[in-house]
């Protein structure tokens, strides 16, 4: 009996530490990386109003000397063929320009805009230098806009978009290897499937490994998003340098 016992336990520990190892190795199959940018970028964004479309411009020159950028941060975690990706952008800028109208019509433009892209992704190539995934999911846009037109000498005028969505999403990237420091990242996505909402987006990215751990990213982005606000036509534009660097763990 006591021998049988001792089986038992020896049989209990056995698959206990099986299990413990399988769960080990399926958490070592996961591996994760986070990136932050730095987004200078040139903003336009637009709405329709009865009296005209309104549109405010922040030209890439004027962000370099005003200091007006916007935050960009992504996470990843990859396991086999499989990745998840999560990318979140958040912009807060005001600025003013000269607008059609009588002599010395200005409008000034406030804009706080977020939106987060979350994907699934599938590697459809896995070579040593190249990898391509597939991916899809969706893109959440939140935007409170504000247009103050002041034409001439009259009041002035405020036209806003205050709103949210989701659009599905479906992209693709490929990422190349020239040698075991250098490598290049391209990225595509489309989104919207309906009336009245779209966006788009690239991303195009130059690295550089400096070792296991550490990957600096130098590159370029452009996303744009249409969108019907009760009735009235609002687009969003962004594009622009951007600089980063990516912890892997």
């Amino acid at each position: 009996m006591a021998l049988k016992q001792r089986l038992k336990g020896c049989a209990a520990a056995a698959v206990l530490v099986s299990a413990a190892t399988m769960a080990s190795a399926q958490q070592s199959d996961w591996s994760y990386e986070a990136t932050i940018y730095l987004y200078m970028p040139e903003t336009e964004t637009s709405i329709e109003t009865a009296s005209g479309t309104l549109e405010g411009t922040l030209s890439f020159s004027d962000a370099l000397e005003n200091l007006d950028f916007a935050f960009m941060g992504t996470m990843a975690a990859t396991n086999g063929q499989w990745s998840v990706l999560a990318d979140y952008n958040y912009t807060n800028l005001t600025f003013g320009n000269s607008a059609l109208g009588p002599a010395g019509s200005e409008l000034e433009t406030s804009v706080k805009t977020q939106f987060l892209t979350a994907l699934l992704g599938y590697r459809v190539r896995n070579d040593p230098s190249v990898k391509i995934d597939l991916a899809g999911g969706f893109r959440w846009y939140s935007t409170d806009t504000e247009f103050t037109l002041t034409p001439g000498g009259a009041p002035p005028q405020t036209s806003s978009a205050d709103a949210s969505w989701f659009d599905p999403v479906v992209g693709v990237r490929a990422r190349y290897f020239f040698t075991d420091a250098w490598s290049g990242t391209g990225y595509i996505d489309y989104g919207g499937f309906r009336s009245g909402s779209e966006t788009w987006s690239v991303l195009l990215t130059a690295d550089y490994a400096i070792n296991d751990r550490w990957l600096l990213r130098g590159g370029y982005r452009y996303i744009s998003f249409d969108h019907d606000i009760d009735g009235s036509n609002y687009s969003f534009d962004q594009s622009g340098p951007l600089f980063g660097a990516t912890y892997r763990f």
